[in-house]
């Protein structure tokens, strides 16, 4: 081996270079490199194939087992089932082995299906035909086929086998557009670049002589982000090296349009590939009522162990004499005599835990898991949570939080795309303190477009001066938005006006559309870009071209994007737009304090602000900011580091332009809603990346903040006035005050907080100094305990889940909920405790991290106010119900014992132990935690305060849990003792035929428990009759079907001799016990005593001290005895501005303009204000019908 190539495999793997263990080298065509390059090293990546299923064939079984047994109880009824295998219990194993092998079949049949699924969709895939290039020509191979270097060729509409590098396309330019609708959501087409080297290739024959090597990343999730390099060699010995970043990666599911075909070489395949990446799965996040199930499960363990260690001691005290330790009926083997008597007491232990071991409900896991599998489609199924626009409706997830809807007491929420429509209108800019209007009103006319950009032009003559003309130029070039001259869908081609083609603006940001198309209604179009030029019409109908020389991609770090363009003088400009936070501390010249002012005016009308400023370059530092730039890409360790470095030296010494303000309307109801869930008692936190004016104004729009709410900043400018620790102290004072004075009966004062990024950090990063007074979070987190909302501003997408996650982290444990809709809301919605996304206009990221996704913030109501509501309820009576029928079932089984000299005899029989849980029991109440209805839909959602009944866990609390086992704990009493004293009886087998005397022959053991056991199942049955409150003929039909099953099966199973069975001991036991009379009396009396206490205690409760949904519900009564509508709750409001009149509509009849203000009259009172503030004689000079009236002015403030 050369000595050269040894030396760079040592430092290759040895000598510290880190880049080379987190990359790899991909060589296209699998062409070894010259000799004098880089020594050729064979690397091994997975195939092409794409496995989503979990199990195969041969590992199904054991796999699924091994999952199954994994859960705590199906675990410890397979250890009962083994004991009753290993030693001589009172039961058979068929008992608790049926049960088991019941569930356990169950799960894995839903499982196994499931994965067979997958197993058909992974082949689907796997099978695809894709076309490759060999040897210059084009053969047709299967996508599974594929390896990491082959080139492949993808035609129009195709999907892509796999990541791929863009080598060349059938465009001139060498770009391609590529929809990524499968895997972000986002329809608009996006264009991607090959690289200047590269796009020459035409040909198969051409591409297929390309001698080059890529050097790129490992793979890792992130959909937007890659670096690498390519390198050329050609016929110099040194390679041309070339960038290569996320522009050039094409992703496997996306679709190749408007382009003949491409050519590209796989980098990462199969389950390399960043969609199959993306679809591993998320952490598990578990609900309130699960863990309280688990907490009720331990106590119900710790009373079995109870139970079984009380028998085994009573057992052994009552055989101490010797005969009762061995009767002259059951003498004892000479085994057990031998066997010593500890190995006797624990062989009885665990014969005692086998006995009592039902109260362990094992089906009710199986049942839960249906209710949440079934109760999930009611959401997806709901036509209210269905938008036309968007064509969709509500998705879920994930079912195991749906009862988590109902328990959501923090509510973090985005604010573009989520509070707002992100439908985005340009409204004004400014240039140099100077105003520009679109289509605005001058003398009662409405301005043409060409007119208006001299509109309210206050300079003498109205000239345009050089900085407008660059203001206008920079927005027409700063950006990144493409031009469609016309495009099909739905077999209509948007794009033709008046039969000529009109070009429109297709972009992942709604703001640069809204921009450049504020530009062409100003005068100035932006027409294309060809060739690495971008073209724009000016005023004069003159057509520019501008060289596009590097684009600065906009990061919500630096919070600005800038390009560098090269006129047609051969002038070198940098163009910049960015948040007035990244922009003014920038600029060294220009008129700043008049732009500063008009962007802080436009804040609190809560438009949204950009400003825009420019750099003429040098040749010199033109060449210089290259250096930088290529530098920086060509980086493959810390790329984005060294980026974010340049691009901090290039732009700086800025001449500010102007500024812009673009509307956001507030989304339909979006107000209604979050009053509606400060009423049900939710805290509603506003989380955003806007500027705190802004976000102010939507705040009070959307009646987050209110008239009355004072307002608390903890913001950098007063933390730069006050140290931190004075402004939090201060701030606690206040509040802390205040909850003083509101315990003196002293009308409370409503608190809102705002906090920005940076004192956020401050607050949640550990300091010595804060050590010694406390912890800064505590204090934070008590300021916001007393306040009715919180606005959180100039957030970055981290600082979101780290509010998320502090709140969640707080000695109260809170349930949270977030919810957003673009990429930089993931990071929050996966840290709460549940997770809503938006299916929005940012793509669908935030919906594809969620646990649930709807179209519209106005759903939330629904979903949280009903759906959430009756998940809880359900769930709550499903699980108490359940640990209250398997108290019923066995504590009378415990007190037999006493009865029966602890001989673990049984009271029940074997079938009727196995088909308790399985069949007698288990249908209605599955179907109530499906279907039940408590109160109807439209109270929940006309009064949000019926949510608070539910709130904190109520219904699975201790004393309620306490309640439940007591109320079985009597019933079960009231069954054994009631059957024990009706034996007692001697008319109770007074049939005509028989004596009193041989009543014990008559009526043995299995008599005695057959009728406790005919009671019990009556009982627990007609107690969910009486809970529940919405009956529909399904009710009827499985709740009296199940007792006639009881029947019918109790019949049978007493009147045949079955000839699989050893013994018979039911045989027309069930017909004898119903032929007496007094047996059906005594029936239903215990029945009736059962069910009594249950009734009593409800209409004392109700009477007494009624909760808020049992008031409604006696509202809803009285109003349907009087056929009219209940003072209580009044008739249906009328319809007010942003509604239209529904029961959901419930604004203040007062708000004739706020909160969600239409457009028009927004847009017509800015115009009227912007006029005042040039012209204040302007009202004086009108007619009087044209001056506008008070209702025009008033806008939502």
């Amino acid at each position: 081996m050369d000595f050269s190539v040894l030396r760079n495999l040592i430092s290759r793997y040895c000598a510290g270079e880190e880049y080379w263990v987190d990359s790899r080298t991909v060589y296209i065509g699998h062409k070894e490199p010259p000799p004098a390059a880089e020594a050729y090293i064979p690397q091994r990546y997975p195939d092409n194939r794409i496995v989503s299923s979990k199990y195969t064939l041969w590992n199904f079984i054991p796999k699924n087992l091994f999952e199954q047994f994994r859960r705590i109880a199906n675990f410890y009824f397979l250890l009962i089932f083994l004991v009753q295998l290993i030693i001589d219990t009172p039961t058979s194993p068929v008992t608790s082995g049926l049960p088991l092998f019941f569930v356990i079949t169950v799960t894995a049949i839903k499982q196994g299906y499931e994965d067979w699924l997958r197993h058909k969709a992974d082949c689907s895939i796997n099978e695809c035909p894709v076309d490759m290039v060999q040897q210059g020509t084009v053969v047709r191979t299967q996508s599974s086929k594929l390896r990491v270097g082959d080139v492949v060729m993808v035609r129009e509409d195709e999907t892509f086998p796999c990541d791929l590098i863009l080598l060349s396309s059938s465009r001139g330019d060498g770009t391609c557009y590529v929809t990524t609708t499968s895997l972000d959501g986002e329809s608009s087409h996006k264009t991607y670049y090959a690289v200047p080297d590269t796009m020459a290739f035409k040909t198969e024959q051409e591409v297929d002589s390309l001698h080059a090597t890529i050097e790129c990343e490992q793979p890792q999730p992130d959909l937007y982000k890659f670096v690498g390099r390519i390198n050329i060699y050609k016929e110099r010995e040194d390679p041309i090296a070339r960038p290569l970043g996320a522009e050039n990666l094409l992703l496997r599911g996306a679709t190749l349009k408007n382009t003949g075909h491409i050519y590209a070489v796989a980098i990462y395949t199969g389950m390399d590939t960043k969609m199959a990446l993306n679809y591993q799965s998320k952490s598990q996040k578990r609900s309130a009522v699960e863990k309280s199930m688990n907490a009720f499960l331990i106590v119900y363990l710790c009373i079995l162990i109870s139970k079984a260690v009380i028998n085994t001691v009573l057992k052994y005290a009552w055989q101490w004499s010797a005969d009762r330790d061995e009767p002259w009926y059951n003498h004892r083997t000479e085994i057990d005599r031998e066997r010593h008597v500890v190995i006797r007491a624990f062989t009885d232990f665990l014969a005692f835990m086998v006995l009592f071991n039902y109260i362990i409900p094992v089906s009710m896991y199986v049942t839960v898991e249906m209710q949440k599998f079934l109760g999930s489609y009611f959401i997806a199924w709901d036509k209210d949570m269905y938008d036309e626009e968007l064509g969709v409706g509500a998705q879920v997830n994930t079912s195991d939080l749906n009862e988590e809807l109902g328990q959501v007491e923090y509510v973090f929420t985005d604010k573009t795309g989520t509070l707002t429509e992100n439908n985005m209108e340009f409204i004004e800019c400014c240039v140099d303190g100077h105003v520009y209007i679109p289509h605005a009103i001058c003398n009662g006319q409405i301005l043409s477009a060409a007119s208006s950009i001299d509109m309210i032009d206050s300079s003498p003559g109205g000239y345009r001066r050089e900085h407008e003309d660059l203001f206008f130029r920079a927005l027409c070039l700063c950006h990144t938005v493409q031009v469609k001259e016309e495009e099909t869908v739905d077999s209509i081609k948007r794009g033709i006006h008046l039969g000529k083609p009109t070009s429109f603006y297709i972009s992942s940001s709604p703001d640069e559309v809204a921009l450049v198309e504020g530009m062409k209604r100003l005068g100035y179009t932006y027409l294309r870009l060809k060739d690495s030029h971008m073209e724009i019409l000016n005023k004069d109908d003159e057509i520019e071209r501008f060289e596009l020389l590097h684009v600065l991609n906009f990061d919500s770090v630096r919070r600005r994007m800038s390009v560098i363009v090269k006129s047609s003088s051969g002038e070198y400009l940098l163009f910049c737009k960015g948040a007035d936070t990244s922009i003014f501390p920038r600029v060294v010249s220009g008129k700043v304090e008049q732009v500063r002012a008009r962007v802080e005016q436009n804040a609190v009308e809560g438009l949204r602000t950009l400003c825009v400023a420019y750099r003429s370059l040098s040749p010199a530092e033109y060449e210089e900011a290259c250096h930088q730039l290529s530098d920086a890409k060509l980086a493959l360790k810390d790329r984005e580091q060294r980026l974010a470095q340049a691009y901090d030296l290039i732009e700086r010494d800025f001449t500010l332009l102007g500024a812009t303000a673009v509307e956001d309307r507030l989304q339909e109801k979006a107000a209604d809603t979050i009053e509606s869930l400060q009423k049900a008692g939710m805290k509603v936190w506003v989380l955003t990346g806007d500027k705190m004016e802004t976000a102010a104004a939507t705040c009070y729009a959307s009646k987050l903040f209110r008239r009355s709410t004072q307002i608390l900043e903890l913001t950098k400018k007063r933390t730069e006035e006050q140290s931190l620790h004075d402004v939090l102290f201060d701030l606690s004072r206040t509040v802390l005050r205040q909850r003083t004075l509101s315990g003196l009966s002293v009308e409370c004062q409503d608190y809102g907080l705002i906090i920005d990024g940076a004192t956020l950090s401050a607050v949640l990063k550990p300091s010595p100094e804060s050590s010694g007074s406390g912890n800064y979070r505590e204090i934070f987190l008590e300021i916001c305990r007393n306040c009715s909302a919180v606005l959180c501003c100039r957030m970055a997408p981290l600082q979101k889940a780290q509010i998320v996650k502090l709140i969640k982290a707080s000695k109260e444990h809170p349930i949270t909920l977030a919810i957003g809709d673009g990429a930089n809301d993931v990071s929050m919605i996966l840290e709460a405790h549940v997770g809503i996304g938006i299916m929005g206009k940012e793509g669908r990221q935030a919906a594809r991290n969620s646990d649930y996704a709807i179209p519209k913030f106005k759903h939330l109501k629904k979903m949280l106010l009903v759906h959430g509501h009756f998940y809880y309820i359900r769930i709550a009576e499903l699980v108490q119900y359940f640990f209250y029928k398997n108290v019923c079932f066995i504590f009378p089984q415990f007190l037999y014992q006493f009865f029966c000299g602890f001989s673990q005899q049984p009271l029940y029989d074997t079938a009727y132990l196995t088909l308790y849980n399985i069949s007698f029991t288990s249908l209605p109440i599955l179907l109530y935690s499906l279907i039940e209805k408590h109160i109807s839909i439209e109270m929940l959602k006309r009064d949000p305060t019926l949510y608070r009944d539910v709130a904190k866990n109520a219904l699975l609390r201790w004393p309620v849990f306490l309640y439940w086992t007591c109320l079985g704990l009597f019933n079960a009493c009231i069954f054994f003792f009631g059957a024990y004293f009706l034996f007692d009886n001697t008319t109770f087998t007074s049939n005509g035929q028989l004596m009193t005397t041989n009543t014990q022959m008559m009526f043995g053991n299995w008599t005695f428990g057959t009728l406790v056991f005919t009671v019990l199942v009556f009982t627990v049955t007609l107690k969910l009759a009486l809970d529940t409150h919405h009956w529909t003929w399904i009710n009827h039909f499985v709740i009296w079907g199940s007792l006639l099953f009881y029947v019918i099966f109790s019949l049978l199973w007493g009147g045949i001799i079955w000839p699989f069975l050893n013994y018979q001991r039911m045989y027309y036991v069930f017909m004898q016990m119903l032929s007496s009379g007094p047996a059906w009396l005594g029936i239903i009396l215990l029945i009736t005593i059962s069910l009594l206490p249950d009734v009593v205690k409800k209409v004392l409760c109700r009477t007494l001290w009624p909760t808020a949904t049992e008031r409604a519900q006696r509202v809803r009564a009285d109003g349907v005895h009087e056929g009219s509508v209940s003072p209580a709750t009044g008739p249906d409001p009328s319809p007010v501005a942003g509604g239209g009149g529904s029961e959901s509509d419930m604004l203040c009849p007062a708000r004739t303009c706020g909160g969600e203000r239409g457009g028009e009259g927004v847009r017509a009172a800015r115009t009227y204000d912007s006029m005042m503030s040039h012209n204040p004689n302007y009202l004086l000079s009108q007619p009087l019908d044209h001056a506008p009236s008070d209702g025009e002015g008033c806008y939502g403030h």
